[in-house]
């Protein structure tokens, strides 16, 4: 069982930073970032492998590369996913995602079967 809990949501305009966390408890290697706008299906936005053992293998969705950055602080169980250059498209519900079992490679969007409650991002014009 993993349990994640999100924070760091909230409103900025475009071009703006935001960053997001995640704390995760409960035995996993792969941690996620997902998002859910109004009206569309849920994304991944970046992975990350957290198992001790292995390398962080960060990974990203093309929408948000050079502009998103996922990193990992396994001492306090956390995971961040910093947000610049923030676009009105970036507006979502944010969600982390864990998968519960033992990874030693970048993580796919595939993988994550526990989710947390979510987080709000609105980028505005």
């Amino acid at each position: 069982q993993v349990q994640l809990v999100e924070s760091g949501g909230g409103s900025v305009q475009a071009g703006g930073s935001l960053r997001l966390s995640c704390v995760a408890s409960g035995a996993a290697s792969c941690v996620g970032w997902f998002r859910q706008a109004p009206g569309k299906e849920r994304e991944g936005v970046a992975t990350i492998n957290v198992n001790t053992r292995a390398a962080a293998w960060p990974y990203y969705a093309d929408s948000v590369k050079g502009r998103f950055t996922i990193s990992r602080d396994n001492a306090k169980r956390t995971i961040y996913l910093q947000m610049n250059s923030l676009k009105p498209e970036d507006t979502a519900m944010y969600y982390c995602a864990a998968d519960g079992g033992t990874w030693y490679r970048v993580c796919d969007f595939a993988r994550f079967g526990y989710w947390g409650q979510g987080t709000q991002v609105t980028v505005s014009a």
